[in-house]
């Protein structure tokens, strides 16, 4: 069995997820203190990714970056670089389609934050940095964390943008998702089971870790010990 599908899926989600760690992050931060309209307008724009189609979204991207299109010529002509068509362009597709996933979990955490601690922390001198990377993220980390994993699993089941952008070519572009539709495609039912399960195998534990991420600490008694 190739196991190549598996680790270009793996390394594609974990690039992806980093980068939408703090990009997202600075999102939600800045994003959670705008005026309500102006946070209603960007929220409609952010989280579009999430519900168009994946396949909508991979032609869009096809759209910017094909050889014949602004940006994806400019790097070809400039860097002879071609953005699509090769295992790293899926990074492309899985950033913008788990984009949202990241944003709007750590905007709610960051919007359920207590600001008197914030306010209290500026009383003693302390910075805006030392606040948002010493308390802020410490009290908001659960929801923070549990974006970053669900994100990381829905990077790797991502199918519609990643075939569009990125093609299937075994042991160069192919993953586990365009991996399951080619073999059923060619009628290899018992091979693309494998797939099947091994995907289901990693959903299962990434489900169980944000199950366990959200859980709220027990809140101890008033009363004496």
């Amino acid at each position: 069995m190739d196991w190549f599908p598996l680790y270009n899926s793996l390394r594609i989600a974990a690039v992806s997820t980093v980068i939408i760690f703090f990009v997202g992050i600075f999102a939600a931060y800045y994003i959670a203190k705008t005026p309500p309209l102006v946070k209603g307008v960007l929220d409609v724009i952010l989280t579009l990714p999430l519900v168009l189609p994946p396949t909508v979204v991979g032609w869009l991207l096809l759209r910017l970056l094909g050889p014949k299109r602004p940006v994806g010529l400019f790097f070809l002509e400039t860097f002879g670089i071609k953005l699509t068509m090769n295992w790293w362009s899926a990074i492309f597709a899985t950033t913008v389609v788990i984009f949202p996933l990241m944003y709007r979990t750590a905007r709610g955490a960051f919007e359920s934050f207590d600001m008197t601690l914030a306010y209290s922390a500026k009383t003693l001198g302390l910075s805006n940095t030392y606040i948002f990377w010493r308390i802020r993220m410490p009290y908001c980390r659960q929801g923070i964390l549990a974006g970053t994993v669900l994100a990381f699993a829905r990077a790797l089941g991502e199918y519609g943008a990643t075939s569009m952008i990125c093609g299937y070519t075994p042991g160069r572009t192919a993953t586990i998702s365009t991996t399951v539709y080619q073999l059923w495609r060619t009628n290899q039912d018992g091979e693309a089971m494998k797939w099947v399960l091994v995907n289901m195998a990693i959903s299962f534990v990434v489900l169980l870790a944000v199950n366990l991420l959200e859980k709220k600490p027990a809140k101890r008694g008033t009363g004496g010990q």
